[in-house]
């Protein structure tokens, strides 16, 4: 369902690799500052051989373009793709982050955005615009916020926080993160176009379309009924058998 609704936004699948090498974590910002959070992996003889399974599709997606001029007729890039995402995330702990809301291992929808500096902030309008219909289709209630700088993410330049009511909780939770990293990322991948003006490094944004274990938490939170039945939001029905409403297991 959101790999299709992500390509009618005008989003292009990738199919990409689960394994990547140091220089792409470098190129995307995850390294040196966030290498406790990452998984590496190797063999008995050289486990600690640079590479990593990836923390997010945000890697090997935006490393498509690493070392590369890309001409200004191909812009805006536009990806996504659905991976199973890996994350040690050291040192979290406590009842916010019990059960499926963070797992080591889960599976995320990722949008990717790779265009020109003055294409930037219409593309993160637009990528804000198509992870926030998702929730609105799947009638889940929401809201987004504007981070400071203190809250953003290493590599950010500007983020907005797509937030889902989760009532088993009582309050709003993470559900999706829409940055716009400038050209950060690009200057440490080398990652430019070539326009009238010659050779300039590109603007890179990501987001979740979205995170796959909290939309289904906030689904069986909001709409379940009293009698503990769920009900399948009608978009989500020709992929599940047009099924509408799921019952709970009896006891065994």
């Amino acid at each position: 369902f959101m790999i299709d609704h992500n390509l009618r936004a005008g989003y292009r699948e990738v199919s990409v690799p689960l394994i990547v090498n140091e220089a792409a974590l470098y190129g995307t910002g995850q390294l040196p500052k966030f290498e406790d959070d990452l998984y590496g992996v190797g063999n008995a003889s050289n486990f600690e051989n640079g590479q990593f399974l990836i923390p997010t599709a945000e890697v090997p997606l935006t490393n498509l373009v690493a070392d590369q001029i890309v001409s200004a007729e191909r812009l805006p890039l536009r990806l996504t793709a659905l991976t199973p995402c890996f994350r040690a995330e050291a040192g979290s702990a406590g009842r916010d982050v019990r059960g499926m809301l963070r797992q080591h291992q889960f599976w995320k929808c990722e949008l990717v955005a790779i265009c020109p500096a003055e294409r930037a902030g219409a593309e993160q309008v637009e990528m804000l615009a198509t992870a926030t219909d998702i929730l609105k289709k799947l009638d889940l209630p929401h809201r987004t916020v504007k981070l400071s700088t203190g809250d953003m993410g290493f590599s950010a330049k500007r983020t907005y926080d797509i937030e889902v009511w989760m009532p088993g909780q009582g309050c709003f939770r993470e559900i999706s993160s829409i940055s716009w990293c400038g050209d950060f990322q690009a200057r440490r991948m080398n990652a430019r176009y070539r326009g009238a003006n010659g050779t300039e490094f590109l603007h890179t944004l990501n987001g979740s379309g979205l995170a796959v274990g909290r939309t289904l938490i906030a689904i069986m939170e909001n709409h379940q009924n009293p009698d503990g039945t769920i009900n399948v939001p009608p978009v989500l029905a020709p992929y599940m058998g047009e099924v509408t409403v799921i019952n709970p297991e009896e006891p065994t």
